[in-house]
Protein backbone atom coordinates (compact mmCIF):
# COMPACT_ATOMS: atom_id res chain seq x y z
CA UNK A 1 0.00 0.00 0.00
CA UNK A 2 1.92 3.05 -1.28
CA UNK A 3 1.74 6.28 1.42
CA UNK A 4 -1.10 8.36 -0.35
CA UNK A 5 -3.06 5.41 0.24
CA UNK A 6 -2.34 5.28 4.14
CA UNK A 7 -3.19 9.11 4.12
CA UNK A 8 -6.54 8.50 2.70
CA UNK A 9 -7.08 5.67 5.25
CA UNK A 10 -5.47 7.64 8.69
CA UNK A 11 -8.12 10.55 7.67
CA UNK A 12 -11.06 8.88 6.97
CA UNK A 13 -10.39 7.16 10.27
CA UNK A 14 -9.98 10.45 12.12
CA UNK A 15 -13.49 11.50 10.64
CA UNK A 16 -15.55 8.95 12.29
CA UNK A 17 -13.31 8.26 15.40
CA UNK A 18 -13.87 11.81 16.55
CA UNK A 19 -13.76 12.15 20.68
CA UNK A 20 -17.07 12.38 22.53
CA UNK A 21 -16.33 15.92 23.73
CA UNK A 22 -16.48 17.36 20.22
CA UNK A 23 -19.93 15.87 19.44
CA UNK A 24 -22.73 18.44 20.00
CA UNK A 25 -25.46 18.03 22.75
CA UNK A 26 -28.16 16.87 22.37
CA UNK A 27 -30.90 19.32 22.88
CA UNK A 28 -33.67 16.65 23.91
CA UNK A 29 -31.28 15.77 27.24
CA UNK A 30 -31.76 19.23 28.67
CA UNK A 31 -33.93 19.15 31.18
CA UNK A 32 -37.11 21.55 31.36
CA UNK A 33 -36.29 23.62 33.86
CA UNK A 34 -32.77 24.54 32.38
CA UNK A 35 -34.49 25.79 29.28
CA UNK A 36 -37.23 27.97 31.38
CA UNK A 37 -34.13 29.07 33.43
CA UNK A 38 -32.20 29.96 29.79
CA UNK A 39 -35.02 31.94 28.33
CA UNK A 40 -35.76 34.20 31.60
CA UNK A 41 -31.75 34.98 32.04
CA UNK A 42 -31.63 35.56 28.05
CA UNK A 43 -34.38 38.35 28.87
CA UNK A 44 -32.42 39.28 31.29
CA UNK A 45 -35.51 38.76 34.19
CA UNK A 46 -35.62 37.80 37.45
CA UNK A 47 -36.91 34.62 39.02
CA UNK A 48 -36.70 34.79 42.60
CA UNK A 49 -38.91 32.57 44.32
CA UNK A 50 -41.81 34.42 44.69
CA UNK A 51 -41.36 35.81 41.58
CA UNK A 52 -44.35 34.93 38.66
CA UNK A 53 -42.50 33.52 35.33
CA UNK A 54 -45.59 32.02 33.83
CA UNK A 55 -44.35 34.37 30.68
CA UNK A 56 -41.28 32.05 29.86
CA UNK A 57 -43.62 28.70 30.06
CA UNK A 58 -44.78 27.37 27.02
CA UNK A 59 -46.83 24.61 25.79
CA UNK A 60 -45.91 21.01 27.56
CA UNK A 61 -43.31 22.92 30.27
CA UNK A 62 -45.78 21.99 32.89
CA UNK A 63 -46.27 18.25 32.54
CA UNK A 64 -42.05 18.19 32.11
CA UNK A 65 -41.57 20.39 34.95
CA UNK A 66 -43.51 18.08 37.29
CA UNK A 67 -41.71 14.86 35.83
CA UNK A 68 -38.48 16.76 36.57
CA UNK A 69 -39.58 17.52 40.32
CA UNK A 70 -40.59 14.37 40.81
CA UNK A 71 -37.62 12.36 39.37
CA UNK A 72 -35.48 15.16 41.46
CA UNK A 73 -37.46 14.75 44.69
CA UNK A 74 -37.16 10.45 44.45
CA UNK A 75 -33.45 11.53 44.98
CA UNK A 76 -34.22 13.69 47.88
CA UNK A 77 -36.22 10.82 49.64
CA UNK A 78 -32.91 7.83 48.56
CA UNK A 79 -30.89 10.68 50.24
CA UNK A 80 -33.12 10.84 53.38
CA UNK A 81 -32.90 6.90 53.43
CA UNK A 82 -36.25 6.50 53.15
CA UNK A 83 -36.95 3.68 51.10
CA UNK A 84 -39.51 3.96 48.17
CA UNK A 85 -39.58 0.67 46.35
CA UNK A 86 -40.73 -1.42 49.10
CA UNK A 87 -42.22 1.25 51.48
CA UNK A 88 -46.27 1.38 50.47
CA UNK A 89 -46.25 4.64 52.09
CA UNK A 90 -43.83 6.31 50.23
CA UNK A 91 -43.61 4.37 47.00
CA UNK A 92 -45.62 7.68 45.24
CA UNK A 93 -44.53 10.54 47.66
CA UNK A 94 -42.02 11.85 44.97
CA UNK A 95 -44.86 12.74 42.59
CA UNK A 96 -47.40 13.68 44.95
CA UNK A 97 -44.91 15.94 46.46
CA UNK A 98 -44.00 17.55 42.75
CA UNK A 99 -47.91 17.59 42.12
CA UNK A 100 -48.61 19.51 45.38
CA UNK A 101 -45.65 22.37 44.74
CA UNK A 102 -45.83 22.53 40.71
CA UNK A 103 -49.92 22.54 40.92
CA UNK A 104 -51.39 24.08 44.46
CA UNK A 105 -48.70 24.86 46.83
CA UNK A 106 -46.83 27.22 44.16
CA UNK A 107 -48.86 27.14 41.03
CA UNK A 108 -48.77 31.39 41.18
CA UNK A 109 -45.40 31.01 40.23
CA UNK A 110 -46.50 29.09 36.66
CA UNK A 111 -50.12 30.54 36.34
CA UNK A 112 -50.84 33.50 34.53
CA UNK A 113 -52.48 36.37 36.63
CA UNK A 114 -56.20 35.71 37.25
CA UNK A 115 -59.12 37.40 35.21
CA UNK A 116 -60.10 40.78 37.26
CA UNK A 117 -63.27 42.70 35.29
CA UNK A 118 -62.71 46.24 36.08
CA UNK A 119 -65.55 48.58 36.11
CA UNK A 120 -65.75 52.17 36.08
CA UNK A 121 -66.45 54.46 39.23
CA UNK A 122 -70.04 55.64 37.98
CA UNK A 123 -70.94 57.39 41.25
CA UNK A 124 -67.53 58.63 41.96
CA UNK A 125 -67.39 56.92 45.32
CA UNK A 126 -64.80 58.04 47.33
CA UNK A 127 -65.38 56.29 50.98
CA UNK A 128 -63.40 53.86 53.09
CA UNK A 129 -63.62 50.20 51.71
CA UNK A 130 -63.05 47.23 53.54
CA UNK A 131 -62.40 43.69 52.09
CA UNK A 132 -61.56 41.37 54.12
CA UNK A 133 -60.70 38.80 55.88
CA UNK A 134 -59.35 36.83 53.41
CA UNK A 135 -57.90 33.27 53.80
CA UNK A 136 -54.07 33.17 52.90
CA UNK A 137 -52.00 30.14 52.34
CA UNK A 138 -48.58 30.48 51.83
CA UNK A 139 -44.90 28.42 52.58
CA UNK A 140 -41.72 30.19 53.89
CA UNK A 141 -39.06 30.72 51.56
CA UNK A 142 -36.51 30.05 54.06
CA UNK A 143 -37.85 26.93 55.27
CA UNK A 144 -40.55 25.85 52.88
CA UNK A 145 -42.76 25.49 55.96
CA UNK A 146 -46.63 26.75 55.57
CA UNK A 147 -47.66 30.27 56.29
CA UNK A 148 -51.18 30.38 57.14
CA UNK A 149 -53.11 33.68 57.38
CA UNK A 150 -55.97 36.72 56.92
CA UNK A 151 -55.38 39.67 54.90
CA UNK A 152 -57.79 42.96 55.00
CA UNK A 153 -57.80 45.76 52.44
CA UNK A 154 -58.53 49.01 52.63
CA UNK A 155 -59.24 51.54 49.73
CA UNK A 156 -60.05 54.74 49.61
CA UNK A 157 -61.54 55.08 45.55
CA UNK A 158 -61.61 57.89 43.79
CA UNK A 159 -63.84 59.06 40.56
CA UNK A 160 -61.16 57.77 38.20
CA UNK A 161 -60.91 54.43 40.12
CA UNK A 162 -61.74 51.15 38.51
CA UNK A 163 -64.24 48.79 40.84
CA UNK A 164 -63.32 44.70 40.70
CA UNK A 165 -65.26 42.36 42.28
CA UNK A 166 -65.16 41.40 45.70
CA UNK A 167 -64.39 37.71 44.84
CA UNK A 168 -61.17 39.32 42.66
CA UNK A 169 -59.36 40.49 45.74
CA UNK A 170 -59.65 36.75 47.20
CA UNK A 171 -58.25 35.13 43.29
CA UNK A 172 -55.28 38.09 43.44
CA UNK A 173 -54.25 37.03 46.59
CA UNK A 174 -54.09 33.42 46.50
CA UNK A 175 -52.23 33.60 43.16
CA UNK A 176 -49.56 35.94 44.75
CA UNK A 177 -49.11 34.16 48.26
CA UNK A 178 -48.97 30.62 46.46
CA UNK A 179 -45.25 30.89 45.92
CA UNK A 180 -42.47 31.05 48.15
CA UNK A 181 -42.95 34.18 50.05
CA UNK A 182 -41.89 36.32 52.91
CA UNK A 183 -44.80 38.07 54.55
CA UNK A 184 -43.37 41.43 54.67
CA UNK A 185 -43.06 41.10 50.47
CA UNK A 186 -46.29 39.28 49.68
CA UNK A 187 -48.13 41.99 50.88
CA UNK A 188 -46.37 44.47 49.16
CA UNK A 189 -46.56 42.87 46.11
CA UNK A 190 -50.23 42.69 46.52
CA UNK A 191 -49.99 46.34 47.05
CA UNK A 192 -48.66 47.00 43.70
CA UNK A 193 -50.69 45.02 42.06
CA UNK A 194 -54.09 46.52 44.03
CA UNK A 195 -52.37 50.09 43.39
CA UNK A 196 -52.17 49.29 39.28
CA UNK A 197 -55.90 48.07 38.80
CA UNK A 198 -57.61 49.88 40.96
CA UNK A 199 -55.94 52.97 41.38
CA UNK A 200 -57.32 54.50 44.58
CA UNK A 201 -56.20 57.67 46.41
CA UNK A 202 -55.53 55.33 49.21
CA UNK A 203 -54.81 51.81 50.07
CA UNK A 204 -53.90 49.63 53.02
CA UNK A 205 -53.53 46.02 53.53
CA UNK A 206 -52.69 44.15 57.50
CA UNK A 207 -51.69 40.69 57.08
CA UNK A 208 -51.83 38.05 60.43
CA UNK A 209 -50.21 35.19 60.03
CA UNK A 210 -48.94 31.94 61.98
CA UNK A 211 -45.66 30.41 60.54
CA UNK A 212 -45.00 26.94 60.88
CA UNK A 213 -40.79 27.22 60.60
CA UNK A 214 -41.63 28.74 64.42
CA UNK A 215 -44.33 26.11 65.23
CA UNK A 216 -42.33 22.69 63.65
CA UNK A 217 -38.77 23.99 64.39
CA UNK A 218 -36.89 26.21 65.99
CA UNK A 219 -38.18 27.77 68.93
CA UNK A 220 -41.14 25.65 68.42
CA UNK A 221 -43.77 28.52 69.93
CA UNK A 222 -47.13 27.98 68.27
CA UNK A 223 -48.62 30.81 70.33
CA UNK A 224 -46.71 33.67 67.84
CA UNK A 225 -47.75 35.15 64.94
CA UNK A 226 -46.77 37.94 62.88
CA UNK A 227 -48.91 41.10 61.93
CA UNK A 228 -47.51 43.98 59.21
CA UNK A 229 -48.90 45.90 57.36
CA UNK A 230 -48.59 48.04 53.85
CA UNK A 231 -49.76 51.96 53.61
CA UNK A 232 -49.58 53.54 50.49
CA UNK A 233 -51.15 57.26 49.22
CA UNK A 234 -54.06 58.72 51.39
CA UNK A 235 -53.67 56.20 54.52
CA UNK A 236 -49.92 57.07 54.35
CA UNK A 237 -50.46 60.78 54.31
CA UNK A 238 -53.81 61.00 56.77
CA UNK A 239 -53.55 59.77 60.08
CA UNK A 240 -57.12 60.00 60.55
CA UNK A 241 -58.18 57.62 57.64
CA UNK A 242 -55.38 55.20 58.99
CA UNK A 243 -56.87 55.19 62.21
CA UNK A 244 -60.40 54.76 60.95
CA UNK A 245 -59.04 51.81 59.15
CA UNK A 246 -56.99 50.13 61.96
CA UNK A 247 -60.10 50.80 64.23
CA UNK A 248 -62.78 49.11 62.04
CA UNK A 249 -60.11 46.02 61.78
CA UNK A 250 -60.15 45.53 65.63
CA UNK A 251 -63.36 46.01 65.62
CA UNK A 252 -64.12 42.81 63.49
CA UNK A 253 -60.99 40.87 65.14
Amino acid sequence: MNCRARSAIIVKNRRVLKPPSESPPDPAAEPVSAKIRNRIQKARKRFNANDNIAAFLEPGDMDALLAEVADKFKGVLESLVIDTETDHNTHDTARRVAKMYVTEVFRGRYMEPPTVTEFPNAEALNELMIVGPITVRSACSHHFCPIMGRLWIGLMPNEHSNLIGLSKYARLAEWIMSRPQIQEEAIAQMANVLMDKVRPDGLAIVMEADHFCMHWRGVKDSETKMINSVMRGSFLKDHTLRSEFLSLLNQRK
